[in-house]
């Protein structure tokens, strides 16, 4: 499936089941691209997962890593626990990201998304740390041909252009999320496309209500029924040129087959 010259996927963790499920809910919505979550290979039962999944024929376009220590449940245990901020966990993580990143080889996949953490440079001491560490994954990346895909949401777009400047590595691109401007109240995503354009290799379907409550998380909702704007986000998109793939994201809802389903069909719209 295509949204003008886009190939459309889904992300799998968003079905919330094994690969026999996911593969039998790209088969419904005739979809053969897939942003994979890859933890699954790195832990107990790893090489059964990647058998799995390469028994399928799907095109990955990127895979994901996240961290068991991560607690989304506000915005501020995220900030304490995401990504590779967190010492105690810094080890752990960095075990997954390089097992994840041999993974993504073997599958024959150029990019490997996260979630970084929350980039703060209000403490020199957490700055440096937090750079050494991207650096120091982005390098691991760097020697397998992989690109880390950095994800937005957790900072203002002019903030991530700032960082990604400053670190000027060449294995860190973007994977551009519009939810997530609009759920960590970060800004508007169709500016934020513009001001990351350089560095977004990778696209997420996923849309939101901004929160009316300072310091609480917005509503994630089926896309096209929030703030991000449909049409003025796959128009932004054409106006900067993206050549990447994107992927249809649902974190939350009582049915995400069908929301996955009706994003679908509301991204084929915009080829008539």
């Amino acid at each position: 499936m295509k949204c003008k010259d886009w190939p459309v996927g889904i992300c799998s963790w968003s079905l919330q089941t094994d690969v026999a499920g996911v593969a039998e809910a790209m088969t419904k919505l005739g979809i053969e691209h897939v942003h994979l979550a890859i933890r699954p290979a790195v832990e107990e039962g790893g090489d059964d997962y990647l058998a799995a999944v390469q028994k399928q024929g799907w095109t990955v376009s990127s895979t994901m890593i996240d961290f068991p220590q991560e607690d989304y449940t506000t915005l501020d245990s995220i900030k304490v626990t995401g990504g590779i901020g967190p010492d105690e966990y810094w080890e752990q993580s960095q075990k997954l990201f390089v097992g994840a990143v041999e993974a993504t080889v073997k599958l024959g996949v150029k990019y490997l998304s996260m979630h970084a953490g929350f980039i703060d440079e209000s403490d020199p001491a957490y700055t440096k740390k937090f750079y050494d560490r991207i650096r120091c994954l982005a390098d691991a990346a760097n020697e397998k041909d992989i690109i880390l895909l950095l994800e937005t949401g957790q900072e203002t777009a002019e903030e991530l252009k700032h960082f990604l400047e400053k670190l000027d590595h060449p294995a860190i691109a973007v994977n551009f999320d519009p939810a997530n401007m609009i759920l960590y109240d970060k800004g508007d995503p169709i500016e934020a496309v513009r001001v990351l354009a350089p560095w977004v290799k990778h696209i997420h379907i996923k849309d939101a209500i901004r929160t009316k409550q300072p310091g609480t998380w917005g509503a994630e909702v089926p896309w096209g029924d929030g703030e991000v704007g449909l049409e003025a986000f796959l128009n932004v998109l054409q106006d900067v040129a993206f050549a990447g793939a994107m992927a249809i994201e649902r974190e939350a809802g009582d049915d995400r087959f069908a929301d996955i389903k009706l994003a679908a069909e509301r991204l084929q719209r915009f080829n008539q």
